[in-house]
């Protein structure tokens, strides 16, 4: 796709942001089978809701846009994911708490990449004046800030402090 105007690039980025919750949707399955707090693998359940739902809301938009869902391929998402995959899911920690700080910080790393993506998106959407557009995204970011101030409370709360003794 050409980019030519704001609308160009706002759409690209919906494409980039869809892209990219699929792709970490995949990788928060994996870090959930690989968690061992149960505060953690919780929140982790909830974590990938959150993200089949922020998908569903920004499919919806981009197909009130009339554009392709597969527009672009997030590469930028494709290293988080390769990340998380080297250093949690796939790792070789044998303690589990330990495990769990890594699943937590990796998990952290992908829902900071969709806080830009979202914030980013929300900007244009108000810039554009597509008030819809810009409240359905709102509401993505702020749910996705939740799940990450909820990641920072287990590890700060529990997780840390048992690897911390391991």
């Amino acid at each position: 796709m050409t980019i030519r105007t704001l609308t160009d690039l706002y759409i690209d980025q919906l494409q980039d942001i869809y892209s990219a919750n699929r792709q970490s949707l995949e990788a928060t399955q994996k870090l959930r089978e690989t968690a061992a707090s149960d505060d953690l693998t919780r929140a982790l359940d909830d974590g990938v809701k959150g993200i089949e739902q922020g998908m569903m809301q920004v499919k919806s938009l981009i197909e009130n846009h009339k554009a392709d869902l597969t527009g672009e391929f997030c590469k930028g998402m494709e290293g988080l994911v390769k990340e998380a995959k080297a250093h949690a899911i796939n790792a070789n920690i044998t303690d589990a708490d330990v495990r769990d700080a890594s699943v937590i910080a990796q998990y952290q790393r992908m829902v900071h990449y969709a806080l830009a993506g979202y914030g980013t998106a929300v900007a244009f959407a108000n810039r554009l004046g597509l008030a819809q557009d810009a409240k359905v995204l709102k509401n993505c970011l702020d749910e996705t800030y939740e799940g990450d101030r909820r990641m920072t409370d287990i590890a700060s709360g529990e997780v840390n402090e048992k690897a911390l003794a391991a």
